[in-house]
């Protein structure tokens, strides 16, 4: 199919794509690495008059560390930051590789070279890979808009079904994520196929003591419900004690309560809650 008719944009600066926003915000779509935004297009799904392409300002694609005159080191990542640049990251290796971890599982070669972060965490596909791994980090986003910018927890940022905290006239540029000092981190999914979107994906942050103790633990979860969540749950099973088998089957089953499932035809509700609490299993181990 082809899209709709629309009038394009390509600014050259932040300003300018926000002024564009700002004239027409119920109208407009915002296009990063159009992965995700092309394909709706194509299917109709998503029909806007304005389309404002972010491909050619400048800065907004970077992996730097921050915050060190804070005393808080993070890293920040850049909108328009490719998978493929945070897979091949050798700060994030070193110091969050969860995000390489997950951005090698994204789709296929042609996708991680075009499609970015800050389009994955705006698009919020609920099967997402991105999303549950900054989710289990505690990472945050920046909204810029006409009124100033503001930064938003992952926790709030996801509401919905391709819903997002991001007001109409708002443009996430960056994304910050805390450095992983003494602290483990594994994402996996099950999918049909590797270049799929996850079926079921969960993604674990978490920091060990004395004894194999769990001092601290995050858990993101993608493809279960109608957006990527952190299984808060889960999370109080398995802190402060030290993980036994047994005590990962009962956070598996917690992975999902009080989740309404999706249903679909590659996985019933009952498989998909049995298949995030394997992967919750499979993923703290590789993290320890």
């Amino acid at each position: 199919m082809f899209p709709s008719r629309f009038e394009y944009f390509a600014p050259a600066t932040l300003e300018e794509a926000i002024k564009l926003l700002a004239r027409n915000p119920d109208d407009a779509k915002v296009l990063a690495g159009g992965q995700s935004l092309v394909s709706f297009l194509k299917l109709r799904f998503a029909n806007p008059k304005y389309l404002v392409d972010l491909g050619r300002i400048a800065g907004l694609n970077y992996i730097r560390e921050d915050g060190a005159s804070s005393g808080t080191r993070k890293i920040v990542i850049g909108a328009l930051t490719t998978y493929a640049e945070i897979r091949e990251s050798k700060l994030l290796a070193e110091q969050c590789p969860i995000l390489p971890q997950a951005a090698s599982v994204v789709g296929d070669v042609q996708v991680r070279n075009r499609g970015t972060l800050g389009g994955a965490m705006a698009h919020a596909d609920p099967a997402g890979d991105m999303p549950a791994a900054i989710l289990a980090l505690g990472g945050e986003v920046k909204a810029v808009g006409p009124k100033g910018e503001r930064w938003i927890s992952a926790e709030d940022f996801f509401q919905g079904m391709y819903t997002t905290a991001l007001a109409a006239d708002e443009i996430l540029t960056e994304i910050s994520v805390p450095v992983l000092t003494g602290r483990k981190s594994a994402y996996l999914k099950f999918a049909r196929r590797p270049s799929d979107f996850a079926i079921v994906g969960v993604a674990v942050c978490m920091q060990t003591g004395s004894g194999g103790r769990c001092e601290q633990i995050r858990i993101g979860v993608a493809g279960a419900t109608d957006k990527p969540y952190r299984a808060i749950k889960a999370e109080q099973k398995l802190t402060g004690v030290e993980i036994t088998p047994k005590l990962l089957e009962e956070a598996g089953a917690a992975v999902t309560e009080g989740v309404d499932l999706i249903e679909s035809i590659h996985a019933s509700q009952s498989f998909r809650a049995h298949l995030a609490g394997v992967y919750l299993a499979r993923a703290v181990e590789a993290a320890r």
